[in-house]
C-alpha cells in the first residue's frame, strides 16, 4: 500500500534519490544533501509547532510503499510564499498605445516583474516515479496535501499558488530564459536553476529587469514557450487544473512556465472533501476510489481506497486501510473522490 506521510530525517537518502531524478526547474527539490536535510528539519519543526495563522512554516510529505519501505514520491506546501524574501513572478498585462490623430489604437502584451503572490500558500516539490505518473497515486501525492490544508485551515493562506516547470529542451535549454534572463546572467538555464536550488531564487530575481518587457520584442521561440508546461510536469498541471486553479495571470520569471492560482476555499479537494466517522469491517464490492486522510498533524497519513460510501453516513474501512491511516472505530477521516 502507498501511504503519504510527513518526511522524517531517516528519509534523507531516499529523498535525495527522488530529487536527483526530478526535472530541471524544480528548485524546491535540489540534489544536495544539506539543502534537503534543512528542508526536512524545517518540515519537522513546522508539524510540531503550534500555529494559529500562516507564517514561515513549510510542510514536506513523502509517498511510501509500506511493503518495501521505499519512497516513490514527495510533495510539499509552504505556508507563506516569500515570508522571508519577496516571491517574484511576471504578471501578464496589456498596455494600450494610442495616437488620436493617426487613429491608431494598439494593445500590447507586456510582462511586469511583481511580487503580487507573496503571502499566498505555495505548493512545491512534487515528484512521483515514472510508473505512477498516470495512476491514482499521482493524485494522492498531489491532492492529499490539499486535504491536509482542509483539515488545518488556520495554518494556510486564503489563496494557493504553484509554479509549474516550463518548457526546456533535452539539453536543458529554455527559450524564455535565453531571451530574457540570460541577458542579465552569464549562465544557461540549467545552471541558473541549479544555483536557485542551492541558494535562493530572490537574488537572481532582483537582477532581472524591473521595467515592463514588451512581449512582441521577444523572439518567437520565447513567446511560444510562455505558459508552456514541461512534459514531466504535465501531470501536476492537469491535476491542479481539475482542482480549479487558474493559469492566465502569471508566469515564472526563469522559464516562463505557468504560475497557477486559486482561492483556497474554492479548490475542489478542499471544498468537496468531507470529514466522516469510521467503521471498520468487510467492504462491499463495487466501490470507487477515494483519497482518505486521518486529519492529524505530525501523524498525518493519507491513502487511496476503494469505498462504497454514501454521503451523510459513516465510511466503512478495511482493517488494512484503518491501520495504514492509524485510525480506529469511531475516529474521523476526511475523504474526497478521485
Amino acid at each position: 500500500m502507498l501511504v503519504m506521510r510527513p518526511a522524517q530525517m531517516s528519509d534523507l537518502a531516499d529523498v535525495q534519490r527522488l530529487a536527483a531524478d526530478s526535472p530541471v526547474g524544480v528548485t524546491s527539490l535540489p540534489d544536495d544533501a544539506e539543502r534537503l536535510k534543512d528542508k526536512i528539519l524545517a518540515s519537522e519543526a513546522s508539524f510540531a509547532a503550534e500555529v494559529s495563522f500562516n507564517g514561515e512554516e513549510s510542510y514536506f510529505f513523502v509517498l511510501e510503499d509500506t511493503a518495501s519501505g521505499r519512497l516513490v514520491g514527495c510533495s510539499g506546501i509552504v505556508a507563506s510564499a516569500g515570508y522571508s524574501e519577496p516571491f517574484y513572478s511576471f504578471r501578464n498585462e496589456t498596455f494600450v498605445h494610442a495616437a488620436r490623430e493617426l487613429k491608431i489604437h494598439n494593445k500590447i502584451h507586456v510582462l511586469s516583474l511583481c511580487h503580487d503572490l507573496t503571502g499566498n500558500s505555495l505548493l512545491t516539490s512534487f515528484y512521483v516515479e515514472a510508473p505512477l505518473v498516470n495512476t491514482v497515486h499521482a493524485e494522492l501525492n498531489s491532492r492529499a496535501r490539499l486535504l491536509f490544508v482542509a483539515s488545518h485551515p488556520e495554518r494556510f493562506a486564503d489563496a494557493v499558488v504553484v509554479e509549474i516547470v516550463g518548457h526546456s529542451d533535452e539539453h536543458g535549454d529554455s527559450p524564455f530564459w535565453d531571451a530574457v534572463g540570460r541577458n542579465f546572467f552569464d549562465m544557461n538555464y540549467a545552471e541558473a536553476e541549479r544555483l536557485c536550488g542551492l541558494k535562493s531564487r530572490t537574488f537572481l530575481a532582483e537582477l532581472m529587469p524591473h521595467y515592463p518587457i514588451y512581449v512582441p520584442l521577444l523572439p518567437d521561440s520565447a513567446q511560444e514557450a510562455m505558459g508552456q508546461v514541461h512534459p514531466r510536469a504535465q501531470i501536476t498541471f492537469d491535476i491542479l487544473m481539475r482542482e480549479g486553479f487558474e493559469t492566465d495571470h502569471y508566469i515564472d520569471i526563469f522559464d516562463g512556465g505557468p504560475t497557477l492560482h486559486a482561492r483556497t476555499s474554492g479548490i475542489r479537494s478542499i471544498a468537496q472533501s468531507r470529514a466522516v466517522p469510521v467503521r471498520i469491517g468487510e467492504l462491499a464490492k463495487g466501490g470507487r476510489p477515494y483519497l482518505v486522510s486521518n486529519g492529524l498533524l505530525q501523524d498525518y497519513r493519507a491513502v487511496v481506497a476503494e469505498l462504497d460510501w454514501v454521503p451523510g453516513k459513516p465510511v466503512m474501512l478495511s482493517l488494512e486501510t484503518a491501520e495504514a491511516l492509524g485510525v480506529g472505530e469511531g475516529a474521523s477521516v476526511r475523504l474526497v473522490a478521485v
